[in-house]
């Protein structure tokens, strides 16, 4: 990891202490600096994986940022008495980013997501982010990336961003960032939400902290992986009562 922010740890994985403002600031200075930096924005999901996958927890280990992405880790921080002062979501990381690189003139490259979504992501880079240079696209479906890769090495972009989901975005940008140094960030279902396809929670809801129950509202099938926050949440109060218990 950078040493540009203080460090929080939650259940063995160090998240940046800081706001999405002085976040924002240190990743544009990275890219006009050129600077090969590796985000991942973390759940109590992805920390949960890491703790049952060493080896996905050695990436997020060598990731130069790992974000505070959803309310629980801002609750698991709070608990333990290492508060951090807000969310940096993958979501409003991604747009923040691309407005800057279309005031900026930056070049892009995109991969994930069905070739549906991610043709319609195309078009609104089009309409809304019309200064950005996309240098390439290739959707999340493919067996060997070498074409993928080759292009990134090719084309050099500021930023390359993935929506494979975890654990495979994260593997994808390790294994290949040393191709360019571009800001690399796993950025999830983004894609969707950009593209239209999933509607992302009304102002209010992401206010009072229940954007995860939208989420559920609008796509049932999440309700077994919503079963990983009590998990998450028993082990963050297992970890207080151990850190307590080592003070006394």
């Amino acid at each position: 990891m950078s040493n540009n922010f203080k460090k929080t740890t939650i259940l063995d994985i160090e998240f940046i202490n800081t706001t999405n403002a002085n976040f924002l600031t240190q990743i544009e200075s990275d890219s006009l600096a050129r600077k090969n930096r590796f985000i991942v924005t973390a759940n109590p999901e992805i920390v949960l994986f890491a703790r049952q996958h060493l080896d996905y927890k050695k990436i997020l280990s060598q990731a130069d940022y790992v974000t505070p992405d959803g309310i629980g880790i801002i609750k698991g921080g709070a608990i333990l008495g290492t508060p951090l002062p807000e969310r940096i979501t993958g979501f409003d990381t991604l747009t923040n980013l691309l407005k800057w690189a279309n005031r900026q003139h930056k070049s892009v490259y995109l991969v994930g997501a069905a070739e549906a979504v991610i043709q319609k992501v195309v078009i609104k880079m089009g309409t809304d982010y019309p200064d950005i240079n996309l240098v390439g696209f290739h959707n999340g479906y493919f067996k060997d990336d070498h074409e993928i890769v080759a292009k990134i090495k090719a084309t050099q972009p500021d930023f390359v961003f993935v929506a494979t989901g975890f654990p495979n975005q994260e593997t994808f940008i390790q294994r290949n960032r040393h191709v360019s140094d571009s800001i690399w960030m796993g950025v999830g279902g983004s894609f969707d939400v950009l593209a239209g396809n999933v509607n992302r929670a009304p102002q209010f809801w992401q206010d009072h902290h229940v954007e995860w129950l939208y989420r559920l509202f609008q796509e049932p099938t999440r309700f077994i992986r919503m079963l990983a926050i009590p998990h998450y949440l028993f082990l963050i109060y297992k970890e207080k009562f151990s850190r307590r218990k080592k003070k006394n």
